[in-house]
């Protein structure tokens, strides 16, 4: 992948740093990586440009606003050709942070994040139910994030 895309160990270096600390500046990336300042922000917006950045995000501690609740859900599709359109109508649903399409004993697997568990068992019966095309679902609830990290991209050759 990182040679058909032309990316440097110089490029996998900032990509670790920053998915450490997105907010770092580029002279003060540029020090650590002994490089100037322009240059990291040459190659960064050269990696935006390639897709391979897509963003920055900030992180939140989600509890400390009051959002407690942190469940996963796994969803059985009546056929696997529904994926498309029961996606479409997931995003309608905001607090469905993340979904994938998977293999396995689920046909997809969404995260979702809510404010108490009345709030999740309103989105289970309210709208994931009345869904064309979802057959059932089994929900998980997380309760404790033990850790969450960056891929080590130094280390993908």
């Amino acid at each position: 992948m990182s040679h058909s895309l032309n990316i440097d160990k110089l490029d996998l270096q900032i990509i670790s740093e920053m998915s450490t600390d997105a907010g770092i500046s580029y002279a003060e990336l540029g020090k650590k990586l002994f490089v100037s300042g322009g240059t990291i922000h040459v190659r960064i917006k050269k990696l935006h440009e390639m897709g391979v950045i897509k963003g920055t995000r900030l992180q939140v501690n989600l509890r400390a606003i009051g959002y407690d609740v942190l469940a996963f859900i796994g969803i059985y599709l009546e056929k696997s050709s529904l994926y498309e359109n029961v996606a479409k109508q997931l995003l309608k649903i905001p607090q469905i942070v993340r979904l994938n399409y998977t293999t396995g004993a689920y046909s997809m697997f969404a995260e979702i994040i809510c404010r108490d568990s009345a709030e999740l068992r309103k989105i289970l019966q309210d709208d994931l139910q009345h869904i064309k095309g979802i057959e059932r679902t089994e929900t998980i609830i997380s309760l404790e994030e033990s850790f969450s990290r960056p891929v080590n991209v130094s280390e993908i050759s």
